[in-house]
């Protein structure tokens, strides 16, 4: 089968290794125009198309989705991981087999740019993955394959994503396998559905008023991107990894305690969450320890 990808993030990579080393022919890789990054803003593209220059494989950069019409005539089935674009139905009707995509939530459950991040943040018990046909719609097209995954009680949204990639290049597989058969895909039930819109900095913000389960989600579930987040001393600080305290010791909301060597913050209930590992504005991340040595911070002071 000839088959293209449309993609952008690092999570489509181990299902571009499967397909360029499978029977199939992957002749066009698809992703998005290069965007300004880092302090000097100067373009950078994806790394989908970082691997496909270093694969040799065509690869395109549309800023319009017509200018996708000419080059999927050759097409048998395009494969989307993260493209972030929703394309009309002129486009996703050329290929012989259409447009299928992998997302990593069990539709209908978490539609949308973040499911990961809201699986999370919700404590749902599995996160998951599901293969189906993309409509016109967001997620809502008929599912072939679906692989449930336990939502790890210490896992960030970061390292969640990297174990799923690693399972998307045989739930693809067994996909394709379908499609060639002739399988038709089952529609999505209205049981269940729910939505998970881009995030913003702002969504990534430490409500320190929360409870300590709710707070060691939020954290979990935006990090690495965009980064969980507070306000020390009037500068933004980014909490990369903490863990719920186990004890009877009270603090404030926000409160900053040192205890036998932990870095405790209060939670709203009163109990509080252990710092392990923070970015101060403008500096590397470091341990909690090694930023509170240098903070001094006064007793009583608190984030906000």
């Amino acid at each position: 089968m000839h088959i293209a990808v449309a993609a952008t993030p690092a999570v489509a990579l181990p299902t571009l290794d499967w397909l360029v080393a499978s029977a199939h022919d992957l002749d066009l890789i698809i992703t998005r125009p290069d965007r300004p990054a880092g302090r000097g803003r100067s373009l950078r593209e994806s790394q989908v198309g970082f691997w496909a220059d270093a694969h040799e494989i065509r690869c395109i950069k549309p800023s319009k989705s017509d200018e996708l019409a000419q080059p999927l005539k050759i097409i048998d089935l395009v494969v989307t991981i993260g493209y972030g674009v929703i394309l009309p139905r002129g486009i996703l009707s050329i290929p012989r087999h259409g447009f299928i995509n992998l997302h990593f939530s069990l539709l209908p459950a978490w539609r949308g740019a973040a499911p990961v991040q809201c699986a999370i943040l919700h404590g749902d018990p599995n996160i998951g993955l599901t293969v189906f046909a993309l409509d016109e719609g967001m997620d809502t097209g008929p599912i072939y394959l679906q692989k449930a995954v336990p939502n790890e009680p210490h896992e960030n949204s970061g390292e969640c994503l990297e174990r799923m990639a690693l399972l998307g290049p045989e739930l693809l597989r067994d996909s394709i396998d379908l499609i060639e058969k002739g399988f038709s895909p089952v529609r999505q039930g209205e049981m269940g559905v729910s939505y998970a819109p881009k995030i913003t900095k702002e969504d990534a913000r430490i409500r320190w008023d929360g409870d300590v389960i709710g707070i060691d989600r939020h954290i979990r579930a935006f990090t690495p991107e965009p980064g969980a987040w507070t306000t020390w001393r009037g500068e933004p600080l980014r909490v990369v990894r903490a863990r719920p305290y186990l004890s009877d010791d009270r603090l404030h909301r926000g409160e900053i305690a040192i205890k036998n060597g932990n870095v405790l913050v209060g939670c709203g209930t009163g109990d509080a969450i252990v710092l392990e590992e923070v970015t101060p504005s403008g500096k590397k991340t470091m341990s909690a320890k090694s930023w509170s040595n240098g903070a001094r911070a006064i007793p009583g002071e608190s984030f906000v």
